[in-house]
């Protein structure tokens, strides 16, 4: 990459800040009470590292990208803030949206009702604006591709000190959902084809290369033969399609369900790791320097006075894996985020290995063997399944930058994610304390991301639609006060050994009710050691994974424990919302993929929704041992008044916000559950969600 200017060498960080555009958000003068107008200011954020600093150590390949005249790597991150017009009127907190694949995800979370983050006039209820907070979101993924407004980082090829390519084994691993006559060898069950640049491979021959088939994840690898795919992209050229050196062609497609799994060589790894150090040094220009290196003032110079960041599923373990590896003090030692939400997100991210696929999941069906659930696992300091004592803070505490961490989880990350390993010992014997500067909160009855309609996909049962919108709103407000004034968030609520809410899975003891048409399996996504060569190191997710497919050994030692039930088969323990006190079904975070290939097995990040019999004759004549809606709440008056009861309460303890309940009370009085039918205002029915 070529240098960026001339003259005095400047300190490694950010160099350039270079603005594209400045626009109004929300167009039409849009005022937001007392912070007035806001603007939309989109940037390119452009960096240098030095390779030999020590803040700088763990970035695998660091020291095989090219240098520019003064030694140094460069990165370019996009990036986007909202921030108000006069910054006088903001708040004082940079609130960071840490983008899933490069798609923005917190300006939809803090504001209700918004349908495109990409559009400067869509900001919903436009809560997030009312409460001053600038909002910034940045590129942080080296292998997103463009398109659909995905923000990017831009970083090099590493290469050998001779300038040839580097190449190496690598393993993908594809499960469809629709048949496909062929992929991009970057997808895979959590990544679209054409979303994120894939390693190309050296040799288009498949005897070069290995492809194998299986069922289920536990199933014998069944080798296809080279015959029957190849090297190649059929999305407009019927088999055998045209040679490409980054597609994959089965030549009867991929069958939905099936694991596909491809062992090949492929060259030029991209520099993934550089995407912590961007995002440390980018989140410390904004918040300390008042220009860049070639005098460009910084856009919100004096505003910012604290920092948090937010970040889902696969942006929420990239959040832990920046603490963990130490980047959350900046190259001066000053603290860059006081605060961190990591959402749904029980693992950490393979950001930082050599040909990392940080797209990948951590599934029991689906990407069961890629490194993302190492120790270690908790916040507090503990013994984890490495044999090693320790906990993600650790290198926080060394340099006296601890965040103040509010963690939120749905019932998928225990079924899925190995919750419980968070919050107790190995063995699954007695609770971990939870540090003072630490909550944890379980959305009580959701799956990993809410489905919009309770519909048959993949699974035997329909896909949950609790919302969970609500209550991580409230969390993220919480958040914000804790970093910006002091006030303590609610207490954690979450499943525990010391209540008896945190409990086995096993089907003789869980106490699953007898419902009509459900199955229950009690099967989890257990923890597995693997063994990748001698340049892994698990324990910091960092370096060059040389044995695929792993070798995997079972951990016996460690205990995997999940939400106790009541009757109904909803769970105990958390948070619970409105729609969960306050159950139209049995709701829950896991489901049984439901024909092959791969029948039996967990469907993915996807959880259950089991209505309940609206009338006591409905009940009777299924055969459902729980409690219809009639018996529950009478009447449709008798619903809402439960709904407005919770409600109230929830907002006392500050799990949810008193605009919130306002427009949940509305929405269960203008609903139709147990209106007899065809009342007359044409409601009648009943509707999944109230």
């Amino acid at each position: 990459m070529s240098a960026t200017g001339e003259g005095t060498p400047s300190p490694p960080g950010i160099t350039r800040f270079e603005v594209h555009r400045v626009e109004p958000v929300a167009f039409g003068g849009r005022t937001f009470g007392e912070r007035g107008t806001y603007r939309k200011i989109v940037a390119t954020a452009h960096g240098e590292v030095d390779p030999a600093h020590p803040g700088s150590a763990l970035v695998t390949d660091l020291a095989l990208a090219p240098t520019n005249a003064r030694g140094r790597v460069e990165y370019a991150s996009d990036v986007v803030l909202l921030t108000p017009t006069d910054p006088a009127h903001a708040s004082g907190l940079l609130f960071c949206d840490i983008p899933n694949r490069g798609n923005r995800t917190l300006l939809d979370t803090l504001n209700h009702g918004v349908e495109d983050v990409n559009d400067p006039r869509d900001v919903g209820d436009g809560f997030a604006m009312e409460q001053g907070y600038t909002l910034l979101a940045h590129g942080w993924q080296g292998d997103v591709l463009p398109g659909e407004d995905r923000l990017r980082l831009r970083v090099p090829v590493a290469r050998w000190a001779d300038g040839t390519p580097i190449t190496g084994l690598v393993r993908t691993e594809y499960v469809v959902s629709e048949p496909a006559p062929s992929l991009t060898l970057s997808s895979g069950a959590f990544v679209d084809s054409g979303t994120h640049a894939s390693y190309a491979t050296v040799d288009l021959d498949p005897q070069a290369a290995k492809l194998t088939r299986r069922s289920r994840e536990s199933d014998v690898r069944v080798e296809l033969p080279p015959t029957e795919w190849a090297f190649a992209d059929c999305t407009d050229t019927p088999w055998p399609g045209r040679p490409s050196p980054v597609h994959l062609a089965v030549r009867d497609g991929f069958e939905p369900g099936a694991i596909y799994e491809l062992l090949y060589t492929a060259r030029d790894p991209l520099v993934l790791g550089l995407g912590y150090v961007a995002t440390r040094d980018l989140v410390s220009f904004l918040r300390y320097a008042d220009s860049d290196a070639r005098g460009t003032p910084n856009p919100v110079a004096g505003v910012i006075t604290s920092t948090a960041a937010f970040g889902s599923s696969q942006s929420g373990r990239f959040i832990r894996g920046f603490l963990h590896l130490g980047y959350n003090a900046d190259l001066r030692g000053r603290r860059v985020w006081d605060g961190v939400a990591p959402h749904v997100a029980t693992g950490r991210s393979t950001i930082n290995l050599r040909f990392g696929q940080p797209g990948r999941g951590y599934g029991q069906h689906e990407d069961h063997l890629f490194p993302q659930a190492e120790s270690p696992t908790t916040w507090a300091t503990a013994l984890g399944y490495d044999g090693r004592v320790g906990s993600l803070l650790d290198r926080c505490t060394e340099t006296d930058t601890r965040p103040l961490v509010v963690q939120t989880v749905s019932s998928t990350e225990y079924w899925q994610g190995r919750m419980s390993l968070t919050t107790t010992d190995l063995a699954g014997t007695f609770d971990l304390p939870i540090p003072p500067d630490v909550r944890v909160y379980f959305l009580t009855g959701t799956q990993h991301g809410p489905a919009e309609e309770p519909l048959l996909e993949v699974g035997r049962h329909p896909l949950n639609p609790t919302p969970y919108f609500e209550t991580l709103r409230a969390l993220l407000v919480a958040l914000a006060e804790w970093v910006c004034d002091g006030t303590a968030p609610p207490p954690s609520a979450f499943p525990r050994l010391a209540d008896q809410t945190l409990v086995p899975p096993d089907p003789a003891t869980f106490g699953w009710p007898s419902i009509p048409g459900a199955t229950y399996s009690g099967l989890v996504n257990r923890p597995l050691r693997l063994e990748t060569g001698p340049g892994f190191h698990g324990r910091d997710l960092v370096g060059v994974v040389s044995v695929e497919p792993p070798v995997p050994s079972e951990v016996p030692e460690a205990r995997i424990l999940v939400p106790r039930i009541d009757a109904d088969g909803n769970e105990i323990a958390g948070v619970r919302s409105t729609n969960h006190a306050v159950p139209l079904a049995t709701t829950t975070g896991w489901n049984i993929r439901a024909t092959d290939p791969g029948a039996g097995d967990l469907a993915g990040l996807r959880g259950s929704w089991l209505a309940f019999p609206v009338t006591t004759a409905q009940r009777l004549t299924r055969g459902d041992p729980r409690p219809s809606l009639e018996e529950r709440y009478g009447d449709h008056e008798g619903y809402v008044a439960a709904v407005r009861d919770v409600a109230t309460r929830l907002v006392k303890e500050r799990l949810l916000l008193a605009r919130d309940a306002e427009r949940l009370v509305a929405e269960a009085e203008g609903g139709d559950v147990l209106l007899p039918p065809d009342d007359e205002e044409g409601r009648g029915g009943h509707t999944t969600k109230g």
